[in-house]
């Protein structure tokens, strides 16, 4: 079993070791004289206080069972850090990679081949199921239902619509899963794998790099271009100079008065906005955002100008050596559109939108990253809550950390990444882990997405409290992280997030902030 069985993830026993209760009766039920009173005191303390909310008793133990949090409730994970004091993880790379049996990072050529083979026969099973519809409609169910044929129709268009959407974005993920990077990971010392990358379906570049290719031309994203960009993004994970994506606002880019200085009123003029504006802002960005930032970097990393875009192969996202890689993937996505274009053509613009266009806004908001960095443009608190975005509750969370230069390291960084079981199974299967297990995929890139949750469960072993897992529902941990991951403090080295009351859910530990400072 998988390290994120049940419906949160893990079970009782693999998330909390087994404890040994404290009562002060014993074996027969009869109460126990010879009890101290500071064993009364934790008995009273372990019976009344919820479990995720306690300190630590030394020498005390307790049994752990699943607590099963609703829909509109954080997950007992999050609960569990909210209000523990921070400290960074005080591992090594060395503990990390030593920690992982060698067998899982291999790639298994038949494994990685059945994959890619599925995703291409599903979506081709589900447009065969679109171009019936029709049929099985007329021939079928109306015979069933009588009078309600225009409705049934709608309703298998509808699930045509989510299941394709779903396929198109497993081939996002596979061509994701083939880049091939090379860096080097810091963590105290130089630590230098020689195939550090997303390398992860075969051994050859070549095939890795032309898979990649024909799967994000297909859905209209510029492989190699976005390839870089997200090199950058691996490379310097968590970092507020560095990073390439989702780099926190500071207070002083939203000309806030100093944290001392700030009221009330300082934040309400600046985050507070009517209901209606922001339904119709999330609206907006999520048919707009993935493509802004792609063709004007729009809000991405501060350290690119303005203008900024992925299919110049001459944008200061790019070096020398990649601009080839641009090209070919602007070659890719023209020829996509020439496609779509001869396909409205022959079968009508309403076939191509009604098989094609509808499912990729699916894919699009499922993934759009940019939302949330569009939407600071009008105002960073927004509450709406929109379909799925994988990628920013990957690293958008007010319980865990960015860093500045002089606490980033890179081992910090990868840490500084949330598991959470998206979607649950459809994830799984869809989204090829890239949800349930992206700690890990940090910590080993170049590792074959199946083998994921086998090296979740070690590293989360070697990680421990610093393992970060949270099974809060997707669509409230969306809406927490839109209300809640709004700035963070310039002259905090250990940053997270405040929301638009200026408040944070976690703080550095005292003793390493008199350290930091």
């Amino acid at each position: 079993m998988g390290p994120h069985s049940g419906e949160w993830g893990w079970s009782a026993h693999e998330r909390y070791p087994p404890f040994n209760p404290i009562v002060p009766f014993d074996s027969h039920g009869e109460s126990r004289s010879d009890k101290s009173a500071e064993t009364a005191r934790d008995y009273l303390y372990l019976t009344t206080v919820p479990v995720l909310q306690r300190a630590v008793i030394p020498n005390r133990r307790i049994h752990q069972q699943p607590v099963i949090s609703g829909m509109f409730t954080n997950g007992p994970e999050y609960e569990g850090r909210l209000g523990k004091p921070f400290a960074p993880p005080p591992i090594t790379l060395k503990e990390i990679y030593d920690a992982v049996p060698k067998h899982l990072l291999r790639k298994n050529l038949l494994t990685s081949t059945y994959y890619c083979v599925r995703d291409i026969g599903c979506c081709i099973i589900l447009f065969c199921f679109a171009s019936a519809i029709e049929c099985i409609v007329d021939d079928y169910i109306s015979l069933i239902v009588g009078g309600e044929v225009k409705l049934m129709k709608i309703t298998l268009w509808v699930v045509y619509w989510w299941w394709q959407g779903l396929v198109f974005a497993s081939f996002f993920f596979l061509g994701h899963e083939v880049q091939l990077y090379a860096s080097v990971c810091t963590c105290g010392f130089a630590y230098a794998f020689n195939k550090l990358g997303h390398q992860g379906l075969y051994e050859s570049q070549y095939v890795n790099d032309t898979l990649g290719f024909l799967f994000h031309s297909f859905i209209l994203s510029p492989f190699f271009a976005w390839k870089a960009s997200h090199n950058a993004h691996h490379r310097a994970v968590a970092s507020i100079e560095r990073d390439e994506n989702y780099v926190p606002y500071e207070r002083s880019e939203y000309n806030l008065p100093p944290r001392a200085q700030t009221s009330s009123i300082d934040y309400s003029e600046i985050f507070d906005e009517t209901p209606v504006f922001t339904f119709l802002k999330l609206f907006a960005v999520l048919l707009t955002g993935w493509w802004m930032y792609l063709g004007a970097n729009f809000l991405g990393s501060r350290r690119h100008p303005n203008g900024t875009n992925h299919f110049s192969p001459y944008a200061p996202i790019f070096r020398p050596h990649e601009r080839t890689g641009i090209i070919l993937s602007d070659i890719g996505i023209l020829v996509m559109c020439f496609a779509l274009c001869y396909a409205m053509a022959v079968h009508g613009f309403k076939t191509v939108m009604a098989y094609y266009f509808i499912p990729y806004m699916v894919l699009v908001q499922s993934l759009d990253r940019y939302v949330w960095k569009l939407s600071r443009c009008f105002n960073p608190s927004s509450t709406s809550i929109a379909l799925v975005m994988v990628t920013f509750l990957q690293h958008s969370d007010p319980t865990v950390p960015h860093y500045h230069q002089e606490q980033w390291t890179w081992i910090r960084g990868a840490a500084a990444t949330i598991d959470r079981p998206l979607l649950g199974w459809m994830g799984r299967f869809f989204l090829h882990n890239a949800s349930h297990d992206h700690v890990a995929h940090h910590y080993f890139s170049y590792a074959p997405f199946y083998n994921l949750p086998e090296i979740t469960k070690y590293i989360s072993g070697v990680l421990k409290e610093h393992y970060v897992y949270d099974s809060t529902n997707t669509f409230y941990a969306l809406y927490r992280s839109f209300t809640q991951c709004v700035f963070v403090e310039d002259e905090d080295s250990i940053a997270f997030y405040r929301d638009k009351h200026g408040n944070a859910v976690r703080q550095v530990e005292e003793c390493l902030n008199v350290f930091v400072e």
